[in-house]
């Protein structure tokens, strides 16, 4: 016997899209909503009856278990945002209490609508961002704590949630190697806010009295230093602290993108000549560009003999740690006084979920310095000891440590470190594939799941032309639906980027991708024979 649900799915099977998304000729959406008999919910305490809830999740995951077992090659369906706004329209007007049915309805289609229009990241043709498709267990947990609301700042209101940040922190910290009895860890929403809490810290142990007095009373001029590949939430961060974009220390890289501790070394020399003063210095564990990780030995030696705070933007590969095999690429990371980890990236689960780790957690406290008798507690008991809020930029947080918690408590560590090994040694073997094909030049030896590439072409272009056909070879690769992959711009001219997120990307997958390229770039070079007339 089918399940209501299964029979409202099987209804939006085949042309449910098409009907919710109108072709970019018609002027109108067609009206999808047949009336139907009313139901009859009467009162306001019914939207809350646990049946009503039971019916939408069972349907809700009947529809992602569909999902789920799609493996079919695709990219992204980008759609014109007119059409989804006009089906987003439609479905938020005639919104009503008493028709049960058209709930049902409206629900299934609402999902449907965005599984259809986002990023397929289960699907091995999604080759071009750097979140995952998580473990499907953490999304059951996601589910749990949206109904069951733990804000996870603060003991009383998330009593397991603030637990279990002490509990992760310290079997994270058993790989990473922060002084077990100085460290701290707790969560932020995103890698941007992690970063700018840390500058924050390094700023605060610097210079105590800019929290009260601000940066107008010191006769120094506080800078940071930062690799030529930095993330530009460090650079938000900077105008942000009143430090200014402009009083960045651009450290140099070498071939391989890495930050070039000799080259670091005259960089910070003549910042001082020019009265700057250096007081954190942030290196990449994964750049998000390159995935480059930089030498943070050498980088820990330059920061403690200049008493300069070394902050580590790990969002993407600070998870390395997890795996023996993988975690020596992070060698000298035990000696940051900070480190940034997106859990959300590569440690598989539902974003957004940033730790942030300190050295010594008395610096923690040197980030946030205020009195809100409503929520601090002056005296510290058993309880407070577990709050967050002092530490961290949110007064309501999601519990979002529980989704790795219970993948971590129900399947160990191993999982995440299996499929870091299998997608960083695919990138690897890309790599060769990419090296092997005379038409396809590898920009970097991958240091974790990213790699840049570009396609060369037999007629040799000018950079200006070979850089727009990138560009444009991205963008129809993109529109065809099949694969989708990124660019960045290297020294100004652009690449395109593979970031390696799902297990199931074969080699067969990466010979496909070119392909692809191949296929879109004739097309390209047919339709403007003149290179200058390629037009990003």
């Amino acid at each position: 016997m089918p399940t209501n649900s299964n029979k409202i799915i099987n209804r939006l099977e085949g042309n449910m899209l098409s009907r919710l998304l109108p072709d970019r000729d018609a002027p109108n959406i067609p009206n999808i909503f047949l009336p139907v008999e009313s139901a009859g919910i009467e009162n306001l305490d019914e939207l809350f009856d646990s049946r009503h809830f039971s019916r939408h999740a069972s349907q809700a995951v009947d529809q992602l278990t569909m999902h789920l077992r799609d493996r079919s090659t695709r990219g992204l369906a980008l759609t014109d945002p007119a059409g989804i706004r006009a089906a987003a329209t439609r479905l938020t007007r005639g919104g009503q209490t008493t028709d049960i049915t058209e709930h049902d309805r409206k629900l299934a289609e609402i999902v449907e609508l965005y599984l259809r229009t986002g990023i397929q990241v289960y699907s091995p043709g999604y080759m071009g961002r750097q979140f995952s498709g998580p473990f499907p267990v953490t999304a059951v947990v996601d589910m749990v704590s949206a109904i069951a609301t733990q804000p996870a700042s603060f003991y009383e209101a998330g009593a397991l949630p603030c637990v279990v940040e002490r509990v992760m922190g310290e079997e994270l910290n058993s790989f990473l190697g922060f002084p077990s009895d100085r460290f701290t860890m707790f969560t932020t929403s995103g890698g941007s806010l992690a970063n700018l809490t840390a500058l924050l810290a390094a700023r605060g142990r610097r210079y105590p009295q800019a929290w009260g007095e601000g940066l107008g009373g010191t006769d120094r001029r506080p800078a940071i230093a930062v690799s030529g590949d930095v993330h530009y939430s460090i650079t938000r961060a900077a105008g942000i602290l009143g430090i200014g974009e402009n009083q960045l220390v651009r450290l140099p890289l070498d071939p391989a993108r890495r930050i070039a501790p000799t080259g670091a070394r005259e960089a910070l020399d003549a910042a001082a000549a020019r009265g700057l003063d250096v007081f954190c210095i942030v290196a990449n564990a994964g750049s998000t560009s390159f995935g480059a990780i930089d030498p943070l030995d050498e980088l820990a030696d330059i920061a403690a003999e200049r008493g300069i705070w070394l902050h580590v933007d790990g969002s993407h590969g600070g998870s390395l740690i997890v795996s023996d095999r993988l975690r020596p690429r992070l060698a000298g990371l035990s000696r940051a006084d900070s480190l940034t980890l997106d859990a959300h990236k590569t440690m598989f689960v539902p974003a957004a979920c940033t730790l942030l780790f300190y050295r010594d957690r008395d610096q923690a406290t040197a980030a946030f310095r205020q009195e809100a008798s409503y929520v601090f507690e002056k005296t510290a008991d058993v309880y407070s000891e577990y709050d967050s809020a002092e530490r961290n930029f949110e007064c309501t947080k999601r519990p979002m440590i529980m989704s790795l918690w219970v993948l971590w408590a129900m399947y160990g560590r191993a999982p995440i470190a299996e499929k870091l090994e299998v997608l960083c040694d695919m990138t690897r073997r890309a790599h060769g594939i990419l090296a092997d094909a005379p038409d396809f030049v590898p920009l970097h030896f991958p240091d974790t799941n990213i790699l840049c590439f570009r396609y060369v072409p037999e007629e040799q272009l000018d950079p200006k032309a070979l850089g727009a056909l990138q560009t444009e070879i991205r963008a129809r690769v993109r529109e065809r639906g099949r694969f989708f992959i990124s660019k960045v711009d290297i020294d100004g001219m652009p690449a395109l980027r593979l970031v390696l997120m799902n297990h199931r990307i074969t080699a067969d997958h990466i010979r496909q991708m070119l392909d692809e390229v191949r296929t879109v770039a004739l097309t390209i070079r047919e339709e403007f024979p003149q290179p200058e007339e390629i037009r990003p």
